[in-house]
Formats: C-alpha cells, sequence, structure tokens
C-alpha cells in the first residue's frame, strides 16, 4: 500500500514528524518499507509565463522565448520544447538554478549562456528534466490559473512524502488512506477528518434492471445511470498527483475518479459504458464455455468456480476482479453505468491467481471489503464525476441498491484477566476500554469481559485473541516491558565428545574459506552430472523451471559458486558449505524432524580453486592440488586420523579422487572436479573438492592423560620398491598392522611417507617410497636389538603383503 502523507494528513495530521509517523505506524503492525521524496531535490525553479515567442535566427527547431516569471522583467529563454507557444504556463528555471542530477549523477546548473548566438537567461522544464516523470516528449505545461512567479515546489505540493507500508493479509482495513488514517487517529487520539459522501440530486428516474442470482457470490450490488458526461475531460491535477504518489498511472477522467477512490475509501467500483449494455445485468456464477474478453486484453474462458455480471447478450465483468472490454468506457462515452457491490471474499479468493494475474479490486475484496458503505461511496463517486465531467445537460439517476446476503456479525468476547495476562501488562478495564473506543469497536462490558462488535470494514476480527492483538498494538508494543520468563533455569552441559557445526565453520574459516548458503533445489542435470542420480526427488511446484528437483549433493551448488565468481575476475576462490541433502529412503518413518521415505542427512563440502595462496614475495605461485586440500580436511578431523583410499566418484577425476573412512567407515570424498565437468562448465583449472558428513565432522575423542616419557627417542627410515599400481595407504596399513601386533610394536609412535621416487635404478611400472618412523619406549632406555628387530618386522610384513623389497 503507497500513500502520499501529504493525502494522509488531510484527513489526520498528528503533530509529529515524518519519521515519528513512520515509526508510529511500524509499531503498530502496519509496517513502513519506505519513505521516499516524490521528487528529487531542485532550486530557483518557478512557475512562468511565455509572454511571446519568435523563430531563433540560427535554428530551425529552436525558439526565442520571453518568459514572465513574477520578477519584472522578462527572461530571454531559448527553447526547442514541441508544445511552446505564447500564453502557456510552463516550468521555468532561472538561472543559478540546480537541477535533479543527470546520468553522469551531478546536479545540473542552470546558466545565462549562448545558444546559436542567442543569449538563454534559464529554461523551460518538461517532466522529465526535474524526475517528476518518464514522459520527456515537451514541456510540463500547466493550468492557466497557475500563480506567475510562485515556486514550483510549493505548486505542485513536491515536498511530500511517499509512505510504503507493508499489510499483514488480514489489515484488509487499511488498504486504503481513509483505513490507515483510521490507525493514525486511534493511535494519537487526533479527530478523524473522513471525506465526506453528500448524496447527489437525483435528477432522472432511470434505473438499469439487475438482477442478483448468486447471493452466495454478491451480498450487495448498488449502482446508478448517468447521461450526458464529458468524458473527454481532464482530470485535476491534484488528483493526478495523489493517484501517481500511490503507484498509479492516470488513464482517463473516469477511470482515474474510480481508482482514486478505491484508494481514499478503500472501495473498488466499476464504470460501464451505459451504451455497450445489452438489456440488464445479471450478476451470477459462469457457465463452462463462456468466455471474456477483460480490460488488459486476455480473453479467458470461465466456469461455475467464478462470478461474472453478464447482460442479456454476452458477459461484461469478471465479478470482483476486473472489467470486461466490451463496455469499458472511452472517451467518446456519453454515459455510464456506476457500480459498486459487496463481493463475499471466499468467492474471489484464488480466482484472479487462476488466470496468473492481479488486480487492486481482488487483492482487496478477497480480504474483505466494508459491505455497509456501498450507497455512500456511490454518492461520493458521482459527485467527482459531475464535478471533473458533468455537463449543463448531466443527468443522474436513484441508486439502486441490491442487498440479498450480508454477514452476520457476532459480538466477540474477550476477558479482562485474559488479556492482561498474554499481554504482559496490568491494564484495567477503563484502559481496555478507551483503546476500543479509539480503534471505533462497539462494545458492552460485564463482569470484566468485553463483547465487541466488529465494523462492518473489520474482518479480521473473529476471535478473542484478535482483540487481544488490538489492545497490545495499540497500548503499543515498544510500551509492554520485557520480562524473563518464569521457567526451571537447568545447565544442561554439552557432551565433551562432540562440537557443534558452528565450530566446523570457525574452523573451515580458520583455513581460509568462505561460507556460502544455498537452495537445497537445484538443476535436475547437476544432479546426474555430480551424483549420477537418474531419479532425483522433483519438486511439484519450484520457484523456477529449472531448479525442480532437490539437491543429494552440495558439489554442483559449489561448482556454480566458483563459477559465478570467476565471471566476476576472481581467480582464486575458496567456499564451503554446510546444508541438507535429500535421498531416497523407505526406511525413514515420520517424526517430528522426519519426512516418511526420506533421508535428510547433513553434509560439509568445500572446494578450493585457483592459487594456493595469494599472490606475494615469498612465495612461489602454484595451484591448490589434492594434497593442500586433503590437509585441510585432515586439520578438520584431528586428533581422529583419516584414512584415504583410492576411490571414483561420479563428480570426481578417476585418478584423483578418494573415498575418506572414519575407524573403517566411509565418510565422504575427495578430490579434483572430474575433466569432462571442468569441460561443460567451463572451468579454466580443476577445483578441488571434498564432501563428509557434518556428523562424523562432529564427533571429537576426548583427550586421555597420557604421561610424557622421560626417555629419548630414536628415528628410522626405511625406504621400499613397490609396483606403482600399489597404494601408499596399502604400506601404511601394513606397518601399522604390525605395531599393533607386535608386543614391541608399541614403540613405534608416528609413520611418515616423506619421499617418492621414481626414475633411473627402478623399473618402468616401480616406484620408491621412503617411510620415516618416530620410535619412542615410555617405559625404557630404546634398545638396538629390540629397534632393530621392529624394523625388520615392519620390512617383512610389507614383502609378505605387498612383495615389496628394500631400496638399495
Amino acid at each position: 500500500m503507497q500513500f502520499s502523507e501529504n493525502w494522509l494528513r488531510t484527513m489526520v495530521d498528528p503533530k509529529m514528524t515524518s519519521d515519528e509517523l513512520a515509526h508510529l505506524l511500524t509499531m503498530s503492525g502496519l509496517e513502513v518499507e519506505e519513505v521516499e521524496a516524490v521528487a528529487p531535490p531542485f532550486s530557483n525553479v518557478v512557475v512562468g509565463h511565455v509572454r511571446e515567442m519568435m523563430k531563433h535566427p540560427n535554428a530551425d527547431r529552436l525558439n526565442v522565448c520571453q518568459v514572465d516569471v513574477g520578477t519584472g522583467t522578462l527572461l530571454n529563454i531559448v527553447c526547442g520544447a514541441p508544445n511552446v507557444r505564447p500564453g502557456l504556463k510552463v516550468v521555468c528555471a532561472m538561472a543559478g538554478a540546480m537541477l535533479p542530477p543527470g546520468a553522469d549523477g551531478k546536479p545540473f546548473a542552470i546558466k545565462v549562456g549562448q545558444l546559436r548566438g542567442v543569449e538563454s537567461q534559464g529554461m523551460l522544464c518538461s517532466a522529465k528534466e526535474l524526475k517528476l516523470s518518464e514522459e520527456g516528449s515537451g514541456l510540463l505545461e500547466l493550468p492557466d490559473d497557475a500563480p506567475v512567479g510562485k515556486n514550483f515546489r510549493d505548486y505542485y505540493a513536491l515536498n511530500d512524502l511517499k509512505f510504503t507500508i507493508k499489510l499483514t493479509p488480514n489489515k484488509a482495513d487499511c488498504l486504503s488512506v481513509l483505513g490507515v488514517a483510521r490507525e493514525v487517529s486511534a493511535l494519537t487520539g487526533v479527530p478523524l477528518n473522513a471525506p465526506q459522501c453528500r448524496p447527489v440530486a437525483v435528477t432522472c428516474d432511470e434505473v438499469l434492471p439487475v438482477k442478483v442470482s448468486a447471493p452466495d457470490l454478491c451480498g450487495r450490488f448498488s449502482g446508478r445511470v448517468i447521461r450526458h458526461l464529458n468524458a473527454k475531460a481532464t482530470t485535476p491535477d491534484w488528483m493526478k498527483q495523489r493517484l501517481e504518489r500511490s503507484g498509479q498511472r492516470p488513464v482517463s477522467a473516469l477511470v482515474d475518479i474510480s481508482n482514486y477512490v478505491m484508494l481514499e475509501l478503500g472501495r473498488p467500483s466499476h464504470v460501464f459504458d451505459l451504451a455497450k449494455i445489452h438489456g440488464g445485468l445479471d450478476v451470477r456464477w459462469g457457465k463452462a464455455g463462456e468466455t471474456i474478453k477483460l480490460l488488459n486484453g486476455n480473453t479467458i474462458s470461465v466456469d461455475e468456480w467464478v462470478g461474472v455480471i453478464a447482460d442479456d447478450k454476452e458477459l461484461e465483468s469478471l465479478a470482483g476482479i476486473m472489467g470486461g472490454d466490451a463496455t469499458a468506457v472511452s472517451l467518446d462515452t456519453d454515459s455510464i453505468y456506476l457500480e459498486a457491490a459487496f463481493w463475499h471474499p471466499n468467492a474471489i479468493q484464488g480466482r484472479a491467481r487462476r488466470y496468473n494475474f492481479s488486480t487492486d479490486a481482488a487483492h482487496r475484496f478477497e480480504r474483505g471489503v466494508d459491505y455497509a458503505t456501498t450507497v455512500e461511496h456511490i454518492e461520493r463517486i458521482t459527485s467527482l464525476i459531475l464535478e471533473i465531467c458533468g455537463t449543463a445537460q448531466t443527468l443522474v439517476g436513484p441508486v439502486d441498491d441490491h442487498v440479498v446476503n450480508l454477514p452476520q456479525r457476532q459480538p466477540v468476547t474477550m476477558r479482562a484477566d485474559r488479556a492482561r495476562k498474554v499481554i504482559g501488562v496490568a491494564l484495567d478495564d477503563a484502559a481496555i476500554a478507551d483503546i476500543f473506543t479509539r480503534l471505533a469497536l462497539p462494545f458492552t462490558v460485564a463482569d470484566g469481559v468485553f463483547s465487541v462488535t466488529a465494523p462492518t470494514y473489520r474482518f479480521d476480527i473473529e476471535i478473542e485473541e484478535d482483540l487481544i492483538e488490538e489492545v497490545a498494538r495499540v497500548y503499543g508494543f515498544e510500551n509492554i516491558p520485557t520480562v524473563a520468563p518464569v521457567a526451571a533455569n537447568t545447565m544442561i552441559i554439552a557432551p565433551e565428545n562432540t562440537r557443534s557445526p558452528f565450530a566446523v565453520r570457525h574452523q573451515l574459516a580458520d583455513l581460509g574459506y568462505q561460507e556460502v548458503v544455498n537452495m537445497s533445489f537445484v538443476e535436475a542435470a547437476w544432479e546426474q552430472d555430480f551424483s549420477a542420480n537418474d531419479a532425483p526427488i522433483k519438486l511439484q511446484n519450484p520457484i523456477a523451471s529449472q531448479l525442480s528437483v532437490m539437491r543429494s549433493s552440495l558439489i554442483g551448488s559449489l561448482v556454480a559458486n566458483v563459477r559465478y565468481n570467476l565471471n566476476r575476475k576472481a581467480n582464486r576462490v575458496r567456499v564451503f558449505e554446510i546444508g541438507a541433502v535429500y535421498l531416497r529412503d523407505a526406511s525413514v518413518a515420520d517424526g517430528p524432524l522426519t519426512v516418511a521415505g526420506y533421508h535428510q542427512p547433513k553434509r560439509v563440502a568445500a572446494m578450493a580453486y585457483g592459487p594456493v595462496a595469494d599472490e606475494q614475495w615469498g612465495q612461489s605461485s602454484r595451484n591448490v592440488d589434492f594434497f593442500d586440500v586433503k590437509a585441510d580436511l585432515e586439520q578438520l578431523f584431528a586428533p581422529a586420523v583419516a584414512r584415504f583410499v583410492k576411490a571414483e566418484h561420479p563428480a570426481l577425476h578417476p585418478g584423483r579422487s578418494a573415498r575418506i573412512e572414519i575407524d573403517g567407515k566411509t565418510v565422504g570424498y575427495l578430490g579434483e572436479l572430474h575433466p569432462r565437468w571442468m569441460q561443460k562448465y567451463d572451468l579454466p583449472q580443476a577445483p578441488v573438492v571434498f564432501e563428509v558428513d557434518a556428523v562424523a565432522l562432529e564427533q571429537r575423542t576426548v583427550p586421555v592423560y597420557a604421561e610424557i616419557s622421560k626417555f629419548p627417542g630414536a628415528t628410522r627410515d626405511l625406504a621400499v620398491v613397490v609396483k606403482q599400481s600399489v597404494p601408499a595407504q596399502d604400506l601404511l596399513d601394513a606397518f601399522n598392522a604390525v605395531a599393533q601386533e607386535n608386543p614391541q610394536g608399541k614403540i613405534v609412535q608416528a609413520i611418515v611417507l616423506f619421499d617418492e621416487y621414481r626414475g633411473k635404478g627402478l623399473e618402468a611400472d616401480e616406484k620408491s617410497l621412503a617411510f620415516r618412523f618416530s620410535l619412542q619406549d615410555t617405559q625404557n632406555t630404546l634398545q638396538d636389538d629390540v629397534v632393530d628387530a621392529v624394523m625388520a618386522a615392519l620390512a617383512k610384513a610389507v614383502k609378505q603383503k605387498q612383495g615389496a623389497r628394500l631400496r638399495a
């Protein structure tokens, strides 16, 4: 809902600033999303009068104008606008004026200058040059009664603000300036000055025959005939300004008046061209096979679920939503039928969305519009029509009011004690009664129980909690004290063997990764490419056609993040995400956090692309590789020791990927992106990615005290030659098995692979791997024979299991 502050203050004018008014509305539940000036700042711009005009001597398209700006001296101004003429009232920027910024973002200064040899002492302005409109084909023409020399900002009421408020669906009564004014009046106590709806003199007895055949569609239908109007009349500037500042585009006088009253009073109405109506009108439900061409140019089919207004020949309007093109008014319209009705909200809800459009009328009717004031509002519209479009021959018929099925409002009770308990403030009955009085809610009270009958324009008061909400918001949410809840305060100690996802996030950030948050629904192609998932979980109503399935992996989203950054010239990218993936699993049953048939585990994934470090003098540049990310992953799992086993994954390079195991259980995968996906997704280099189970990362080994040995340790190196197909991990597994099985193997404290050699002295299919063993006995000094025995056992184990031989 958007409206002009000046318009609002004509109905209620509290003694507060614009910022204070915005805060008041927001705190009462009418959230003010934006407060915007109706025009950008400019200065030294006045109303001018073109007294004389002659052709420019040196330019065919320019004119030299003598302009009166009220200073007693005519200004000589060169102008090229096509609509400039003697006698025209215009907007004149005098020398020294500062106009709104142009394309360069700088204010435009008006100076005395020469245009093709003729001095120009100012500029005549279009609406576009003042940033009042996008229309810039000619000068902004002002009415003949515009006072010459008056400051244009004051004359055009440009020192005004546009308020945009975000309404909850239940606050349909505030979908008008009058509705917002009612709220401000109730909140501040300032009297309300509502627009007057005085009856218009009836000058003929003509009535259009109307039948309401669907009482469950239309509860009240009011209308009147008005003949011999001037539809070509110009909409007054004050009305155009209010419409534009409320987000409406002026169209024609008759349409503008209907829209104006809708914004003013919240009453959508419709104006039919009387000459285009065949016979009478019938308000009924549609019939299968019927079609109607609407004002927006669409031709739609209706059925028994959609309400219509039909004449004796065809459909004329989509009830409560949009008028039909067949009876649309035009500048040639002479006579009209003016309609205002009450449509039951449940008869309008969902109908416009069915046809993939929305209208201001449907937006209001489906939430509820005052059913008691159709006649008064027709009188208001009629008075404006007569004021703007009336002629000496205009005839006004009586209001034909059909009341068939109005809502029956039952009193809603509210216990004062209950309100005090819910709100948390000791409000006495007198204070509550004052709030209901200010809100114009009729009530009675007995024994601390208020019985309230909602006004006809309030459709949001149905239960006790609705009344409690009214009391709370008028009292002021900011006035409700903050009170600590009364509850048992028990210290719950977090388990020592787990850590929170936040700790994982912090550690990844410490390692140089930046967190991203992606949508859980992704492109179907990603599921096929990165998970080999031919049957992803499909969405029934995706927010975008390409985001049609639920993800079973985080890798696709990270690839998209990297591509996004590369397209913006970021050559080094480190991103991670912690989020859920969605897998089919028939064993999962419904629960508080589960959905039957679907497993939703959390995963942690990260991707590194580009140089291993930012460019610097102390380190040569190289691209990140498998082992850089493997080191990061080992830090994440520490003190647990992860085991990396060569494996294949649909998303990863078949020779540069590994399965990650903890205690023999697979918890994730690590590797370079597959070359096929590098080419498909246009990645010049291979990013390295890992995806692991979040629960596995959150598990931590509880530290156990161990006495530091007092005895010196020793190191031994062992170089073995094996086939190139033998993974280093297999040798490490063999060494660890000996250390665990051999009684003397406890002296092996650590094993590190520190060298790999291929080349001279070895066969083409062989490689040499060198391991360093850290040895220490925590109880005794190491003896050479014990060390030699352990090393021999280690060498023997890899010889038997992997066919290794000692390197000479």
